[in-house]
């Protein structure tokens, strides 16, 4: 018997090995030499080992149920060895049943796949179909050339005009105004405080002014913005 090469890793199991070794040394599977298919398959798994390669538990477990059969084997009329060897080749051959199956119905598949077309890569069409009149085109781009001329304009005096002759607005003005309106009850509420027909100067002093107060304890807000003066705070300041 000449001595093969194995990858185990190509093998679905022991019993695929096990098949392997009959058909390579052409063996009758209906009536297999047990002590040569034993011999050379525990072989194979003790020079895999010894050469430090992983070896599937799987592969350890059946051989050491074939050395447990050759020991029952060389005893005289074993009935135990009798029934290990008839389970044994009962496996493989119903083994070697499914993988025929399992080959007929891939060739099946593989016939079968040729008559069916892939399915084709669709097209995608970019194609812009809206027509539009050439004048929208023109207006278009003679806005932007507008926009692109005024960024690039540098700023003339009469841009600075408003910023120059803006009336100034002290923070202590409008602290006065402020407390003035919630006193007098023209204004309850923070919102009211902010005229929009005011400047920015102005804005920016009121908003100053209220800071201020609330800072200095002289009026209070709550979450609905509504303004208060604290009575006792203003007394103890006027006298």
């Amino acid at each position: 018997m000449e001595t093969l090469t194995f990858h185990l890793e190509e093998f679905d199991g022991p019993l695929d090995v096990l098949l392997y070794l009959v058909s390579k040394n052409k063996m009758n599977i209906y009536d297999i030499p047990i002590l040569e298919l034993i011999d050379q398959y525990t072989s194979l798994i003790n020079g895999l080992q010894e050469n430090r390669m992983e070896v599937a538990s799987e592969f350890i477990e059946m051989a050491a149920r074939l050395v447990q059969m050759k020991s029952f084997l060389l005893l005289p009329r074993s009935e135990e060895a009798e029934r290990m060897k008839e389970e044994l080749t009962g496996q493989l051959i119903e083994y070697s049943a499914c993988k025929e199956v399992a080959r007929q119905l891939g060739e099946q598949a593989a016939c079968h796949c040729s008559f069916v077309r892939p399915p084709m890569e669709l097209e995608q069409d970019n194609t812009y179909r809206l027509t539009h009149e050439a004048t929208l085109l023109a207006q278009a781009m003679e806005l932007l050339l507008g926009r692109s001329r005024r960024r690039k304009a540098a700023p003339n005096q009469q841009s600075f005009e408003p910023l120059v002759t803006a009336p100034f607005v002290s923070v202590a003005s409008r602290v006065v105004h402020v407390l003035r309106s919630i006193v007098t009850g023209r204004v309850a509420s923070l919102r009211g405080l902010f005229n929009r027909g005011g400047s920015r100067s102005q804005t920016v002093a009121t908003f100053l002014a209220v800071l201020e107060l609330i800072r200095a304890g002289r009026i209070e807000i709550d979450d609905q913005e509504t303004l208060t003066v604290r009575r006792g705070r203003m007394k103890k300041q006027e006298s």
